[in-house]
């Protein structure tokens, strides 16, 4: 048994995978994923478990109070700790996780590897993101050309190279559209790069030979804006074309952030073809950067919404833990009786409150990203995104995506401060990972695009875009479930709130549309709300379903299975009775909003 912080929650891992979702039934074994079956894959989870709760889960802490090494030159050196346990997910070969057979991996379902990085993510965070070059090299396997392929696929793949993504500009933030970094063709694909990006993750380390930097910059004579920004893979050290590495290249970290949290993970400043020429390749020799690198937010904004709702899930069970084992004051009902033995802090009524609520909601953001994962299975089963026969099924994982990434990241916050709160002082103090804990996501809530940023998203271009279709065909599915009256007289009230939330979420869009009509910052100001009621609506009826699944399953459980089905069902009760009906309230919010705010003189803050 590990001795460190992390615990995962890997029943609730199995019971969404194997009881709820049905992967084994649907995904595993089968098509593209026919090397990766059952036994395959709970072998493969176990595995990372083990590493998680005890590798990569070693360094949380001291890599955190040792921080970075940045010498001034361009290179960053990590602590040794961290490196022991990236080295530790390289020799087991987890690296291949998610990488296609046919490239050199594994090739697991996405069910699979984003049940494995919310182990990481939960374990180490900043270990994980030093794992970002399996991605990138799906990425270049899916976009770039064949010669392209043939130089980076296979090293970073066997030879374990890192990789970044490269937006943010320091004047422009969220703004990509404003990127001044400038490009400029020397021959074929092979371009040259200027310019300073910054907030760069992971922009150098030393527990890898390379380094593979997507970058978007703007070439010589292209439009302003988004459109006019064309992707570039910007190596370390130059590839060869026979796949050797060559010459240093001309891209440097020349600064590294100092944060409030996740300090193992080098946030970098990178500057490009300062020091000597900065060489790029021309990304399949297209000059489409945005839409080719959105294929690098979304995985990126998935992540991160898994990573907060695997802080909270972890949070949780270390509150829990600590509740068991600390003996602090009376039970309320003999609070008058001097003589009253003390009890387990579990038994009073706020800290029992606090614990449902958290374990409610982790359950739940579990629930929500699973099925966004289980979507992305038979997407891929059915031959992608691009086919005719799974253009909904992407409609509806898109739509997820900002639900998943946003309301986890932003209602993750403020869960890990009722963590914190179980503790006590106690919590305040290094002595528990809590405060390690909600330094190291709040940023979730920033990166990848802010809350309003996902809120916009959802509202604009994954709502109204198509007239609101995909969202109907989710509630839809809500729908279908209180007509088959899901979980029978047993969670009929729950059933009865669900069904209240689903009218208080049509009711704020037709509210919310006719706002609209008098102007769009009714979205800006209402848009993390309604963000948070789709949120909750999904989580409710997910919860709920689980609910379901365990009452068939309890007359039959054994002890240890009976108590966890018991569980499954009071969050389900817990947050249809507690969390559902603030949908009413969103409701009411927007139908009675105005400007006032937007009208207010700036003079008035």
């Amino acid at each position: 048994m590990s001795t460190h912080h992390y615990k995962a929650n890997y029943r609730d891992i199995e019971f969404n995978l194997f009881e709820f979702l049905k992967v084994q039934d649907k995904s595993l074994g089968r098509g593209p994923f026919a090397s990766m079956d059952e036994a395959t894959a709970k072998e493969v989870l176990r595995g990372v478990l083990r590493l998680a709760e005890n590798e990569l889960a070693a360094s949380f802490v001291e890599a955190d109070r040792e921080g970075l090494h940045f010498d001034g030159e361009g290179n960053v050196r990590l602590p040794e700790a961290l490196k022991k346990s990236l080295q530790a997910w390289w020799d087991n070969e987890f690296h291949r996780l998610e990488v296609p057979e046919r490239i050199g991996g594994f090739g697991a379902p996405p069910s699979v590897y984003w049940t494995a990085w919310e182990m990481v993510a939960g374990a180490n965070a900043s270990a994980g993101f030093y794992q970002f070059g399996t991605f990138i090299a799906r990425v270049i396997d899916a976009i770039a050309t064949e010669e392209q392929k043939a130089r980076f696929v296979p090293n970073i793949v066997e030879r374990k190279w890192g990789a970044t993504m490269v937006l943010t500009e320091p004047d422009a933030g969220s703004d990509v559209g404003a990127g001044r970094t400038k490009a400029r063709q020397i021959e074929g694909d092979v371009w040259e790069l200027e310019g300073v990006k910054r907030f760069i993750t992971n922009g150098d380390f030393d527990a890898t030979e390379n380094i593979v930097h997507l970058v978007l910059a703007r070439p010589e004579g292209a439009g302003p804006g988004t459109k006019g920004l064309s992707m570039f893979i910007v190596p370390k050290y130059w590839v060869n074309e026979d796949g050797s590495m060559g010459e240093r290249n001309g891209v440097f970290v020349t600064n590294v952030e100092h944060k409030m949290g996740i300090k193992a993970s080098a946030t970098c400043e990178l500057t490009l073809g300062e020091k000597m020429p900065c060489r790029g390749l021309l990304v399949g020799e297209v000059h489409d950067g945005i839409r080719q690198m959105f294929m690098v937010i979304e995985q990126a904004r998935m992540s991160i919404g898994i990573k907060s709702m695997s802080t909270v899930s972890t949070a949780y069970l270390n509150a829990l833990e600590y509740a068991k084992d600390r003996v602090q004051g009376p039970d309320l009902l003999r609070a008058a009786d001097k003589s009253a033995p003390r009890v387990q802090i579990l038994k009073h009524p706020d800290v029992r409150r606090m614990l449902i609520n958290l374990k409610s909601h982790a359950e739940g953001m579990r629930a929500l990203a699973y099925f966004g994962a289980s979507l992305q299975d038979e997407i891929v089963m059915k031959g992608g995104p691009h086919q005719d026969e799974t253009k909904e099924l992407t409609k509806i994982d898109d739509l997820l995506l900002p639900l998943i990434k946003g309301y986890c990241s932003d209602k993750g916050y403020a869960l890990l401060g009722d963590a914190l709160q179980v503790f006590g002082g106690s919590g305040y103090c290094q002595d528990y990972p809590m405060e390690q804990y909600i330094r190291d996501q709040k940023i979730d809530t920033l990166y990848e695009g802010t809350t309003a940023i996902q809120a916009l998203d959802l509202l604009f271009r994954k709502i109204a875009k198509d007239g609101g279709q995909t969202l109907q065909v989710l509630l839809g599915q809500i729908q279908e479930s209180l007509d088959a009256e899901i979980g029978g007289v047993a969670l009929a009230e729950e059933r009865a709130a669900l069904a209240r939330g689903l009218r208080d979420v049509q009711g704020t869009f037709l509210a919310l549309m006719g706002k609209m009509q008098d102007s769009l910052y009714h979205v800006g100001l209402h848009g993390n709300k309604v963000l948070h009621a789709v949120s909750e609506l999904l989580i409710g009826w997910l919860l709920l379903r689980h609910a379901d699944v365990a009452l068939a399953k309890l007359p039959e459980a054994e002890a240890g299975d009976k108590a966890f089905y018991e569980g499954k069902i009071a969050s389900a009760r817990y947050f249809a009775s507690q969390v559902l009906p603030s949908l009413t309230l969103t409701r009411k919010l927007v139908e009675g909003s105005s400007l006032q705010l937007m009208e207010l003189s700036d003079e008035a803050f």
